[in-house]
């Protein structure tokens, strides 16, 4: 596997060896961190050192909610905020929609982004709003600070997906949202832990159990542990986006098209389409030549269904069946977006769709 080239971060990061390391630590601490006895303390303590690191990643002075990933956050705050109403951007992602089947949706405009007057209109009775830090399949940003202000204003609540946002990248968003789903996975943690940061858990109808009474369960130890660890290690946000930078000048100088070309997007992840050819054979023909890609949403990878979020911005069935995503980790490369484009162009001659 060591040719292999892996450009599908959005899905999941490999685990770093710092984040690996604290997970091993974390199994010296096999007793319920619940019980009374000191075997038990010392695990809390170590517990909570680990939600306090989590925090101060975000610059979180909330409450943090330690959940098995973004998906199982996403379902306490959509199923369980004190606000009836559920207000869920077109785009979002299936985990939101599925925690949330009641929910009224937010049109986007074609580049992606929230309509921001549609919003204000659906919020005459205020509503829990659920929107993507930046969407996991086309990278887009939405207009937070707007968003927020519109929320609040009507008296409603913002809960963002945030689990694609490398820590630290987005200041303000501490002081927008009153509800941010974050995933381990995502950042080079281990599978299995993520969080809800709750800005006022009376917002919340807690159901007993762990977590402050919000969570039923054992907590995960070693997987907080590795998640703290693997936080503490920078991401290279600058060196991603000029490398997205380049791939999306490559792909358009070979006839390719880049969606939301024009939004605020993912510093990492980009999705394009190769006219007249099918995302599925694409997938195969870079699987086959040792580069993994995707389509579809972060967690759907392996889904050749229509994509609800291309349908949202105006894409028609065959346009959206044409696109994959690609989405670079920390050691990504100069040489592997040559070689991923290098390998784009072959599949476009081959197919008749790319003559330079």
């Amino acid at each position: 596997m060591a040719d292999r080239l892996y450009l599908d971060h959005a899905a999941t990061t490999p685990m770093l060896p710092e984040a690996r390391d604290a997970v091993a630590a974390g199994m010296a601490h096999w007793a319920n961190p619940s019980s009374p006895h000191a075997e038990g303390r010392a695990a809390r303590a170590a517990l909570e050192r680990a939600r306090r690191e989590i925090a101060a990643a975000y610059d979180w002075r909330g409450e943090v909610l330690l959940t098995s990933g973004a998906s199982e956050s996403l379902a306490i705050a959509l199923g369980r905020s004190v606000i009836e109403r559920r207000v869920i951007g077109a785009t979002e992602h299936d985990a939101a929609i599925r925690a949330a089947p009641c929910a009224e949706f937010v049109p986007v405009g074609p580049d992606g982004v929230i309509d921001c007057a549609a919003l204000a209109m659906s919020l005459a009775t205020p509503g829990l709003v659920a929107v993507q830090w930046a969407n996991s399949e086309t990278g887009v940003r939405q207009p937070l600070a707007e968003i927020a202000s519109i929320v609040h204003a009507a008296g409603g609540l913002l809960l963002v997906d945030a689990a694609q946002m490398p820590a630290g990248v987005d200041p303000d968003l501490a002081g927008l949202a009153d509800f941010i789903a974050i995933s381990a996975h995502k950042r080079g943690g281990p599978p299995g832990i993520g969080a809800l940061l709750v800005r006022d858990l009376a917002t919340l109808s807690p159901v007993g159990g762990q977590e402050r009474g919000y969570r039923a369960g054992t907590e995960n130890l070693p997987g907080a542990l590795g998640y703290a660890a693997a936080l503490a290690v920078p991401e290279p946000v600058g060196r991603l986006a000029a490398l997205r930078s380049r791939l999306d000048d490559a792909i358009a100088r070979s006839g390719g098209e880049i969606v939301a070309a024009g939004a605020v997007r993912h510093p990492a992840i980009g999705s394009y389409r190769m006219h007249g050819a099918a995302a599925a054979t694409q997938l195969i023909r870079f699987d086959m030549a040792g580069i993994a890609v995707s389509a579809g949403s972060a967690c759907s990878s392996g889904s050749m269904k229509p994509s609800h979020v291309l349908t949202a911005m105006g894409w028609d069935t065959d346009a959206s069946r044409e696109v994959i995503r690609v989405s670079f980790g920390r050691a990504a490369t100069e040489a592997d977006v040559d070689r991923f484009i290098a390998e784009w162009r072959s599949i476009a001659r081959g197919m008749g769709r790319f003559a330079a």
